[in-house]
């Protein structure tokens, strides 16, 4: 029965792979959603907009003709922007981090990455099926040791509903298959939870620093502007976040591990321009307390002039300081072959931010995800060290899509 359901939600999100410019909202049909709530009906990610503010996203469908929202600048409120957003096209939430092993024990710092996303397909929203893939959750759980030397992958899909996936608007509660992340209000931490059949992950994530707002006050911008809206998500981070976590792998005694982590929030409705072939990004703990933020979206036929560049850096109570793309600048370093899919990604990489020039190192070259099982991508993820002039100022994560093959309908026009 399992397999069953998995193949459905799979056949589902297939059809929003494919489809080539899915549905928005034709009234506000309320859907039946997470931990109780209720809302309107809505990494894969981003038709390609129509011109003309205001017009929204709009998805071609045998069933209907829906519009999924733009993404235009607005105040982000907490605590409910820390929620899902149910009408828009796609949306997750990216912890990641790394922990360190107990003093004295001789053992490898480890990675970490528990990310959950939600879906909301090109599907009617009058549809009135019980089955009806109206809302998918994705979730993708991994783990980085050195000893091992790749990493540990598992991953989860369902539609929303029928006790199985559930998200809430009004804060980060989200789960599939008994995965979750889920925000302790009273104390402000996040609980995590992912047990699979390699290893097992509970962690608790507490925010250390406010939240980090991208961009335009949260608005973050994903290409050029040429005619109407230009490619971009609202987008917060949350650095800083003090680690305390259980692992397990197979069948091993429990582990008691700290560190530090990263959350990223994103939602959008368009995400990345037809010519782009990917993205590559960083996130970095500082070790005097700032956070670092950085991206490129690399323009399709191998050119090194990206689409579009940013990043942020923020001291501790200091304002956010934003760089434009002429100020940042990639260039790799280290080159790597995945032996499976023979995808070459450059996991590290030197990083010119303003005047400052920093350096990746990774923890192990292979940190290859293959997530085709679920969100139909192949990308590599990976825990790394930050280096200035030869030495550490930081732990965070590299991400590197679009090199193992072109990316899907969802993620870009």
């Amino acid at each position: 029965m399992n397999e069953l359901r998995r193949r459905i939600v799979l056949a589902a999100f297939a059809q929003a792979a494919l489809t080539p410019a899915p549905l928005p909202l034709r009234g506000r049909g309320a859907t039946r959603c997470a931990f109780g709530t209720t809302a309107g009906a809505r990494p894969s990610i981003a038709p390609r907009p129509r011109s003309g503010r205001g017009a929204g996203v709009r998805a071609a469908s045998a069933d209907a003709d829906l519009n999924y929202p733009d993404v235009t600048p607005r105040r982000l409120e907490f605590p409910r922007d820390l929620g899902a957003h149910f009408p828009y096209r796609t949306e997750w939430w990216y912890l990641t981090g790394q922990l360190d092993a107990p003093p004295g024990s001789g053992q490898p710092t480890l990675g970490l990455q528990l990310t959950f996303f939600r879906v909301r397909p090109p599907i009617d929203p009058d549809n009135p099926s019980r089955f009806a893939a109206h809302q998918l959750v994705l979730a993708h759980a991994a783990l980085a040791d050195p000893r091992r030397g790749a990493l540990l992958h598992e991953e989860r899909i369902a539609r929303l509903g029928f006790g199985v996936a559930e998200a809430s608007e009004a804060d980060t509660a989200i789960q599939v298959d008994r995965w979750q992340l889920v925000r302790d209000a009273a104390r402000g931490a996040y609980l995590g939870r992912a047990h699979g059949a390699s290893f097992a992950l509970e962690l608790t994530a507490t925010p250390t620093q406010p939240p980090l707002l991208q961009g335009l006050d949260g608005y973050s911008r994903k290409g050029p502007t040429a005619s109407g809206l230009a490619p971009a998500s609202l987008y917060y981070s949350q650095p800083q976040l003090d680690l305390q976590a259980r692992v397990r792998v197979g069948d091993l005694a429990w582990e008691a591990r700290s560190g530090r982590g990263w959350l990223d929030h994103e939602w959008t409705s368009t995400l990345l321009p037809p010519q782009a072939a990917g993205w590559d990004w960083a996130g970095f703990n500082l070790d005097d307390g700032s956070a670092l933020t950085v991206f490129r979206i690399r323009r399709a036929g191998g050119t090194d002039e990206p689409l579009y560049a940013y990043a942020s850096l923020r001291a501790p109570g200091a304002p956010v300081q934003t760089f434009a793309p002429s100020e940042v600048h990639w260039e790799p370093l280290q080159t790597w072959t995945s032996p499976r899919t023979r995808a070459v990604y450059p996991v590290a990489q030197s990083i010119r931010v303003g005047s400052r020039r920093m350096q990746t190192r990774p923890l192990m070259p292979d940190q290859e995800l293959d997530a085709r099982a679920s969100s139909g991508i192949v990308y590599w993820e990976g825990a790394s060290a930050l280096l200035e002039q030869g030495r550490p100022i930081g732990r965070g994560y590299l991400e590197l899509t679009g090199y193992a093959a072109p990316l899907p309908g969802l993620l870009t026009g």
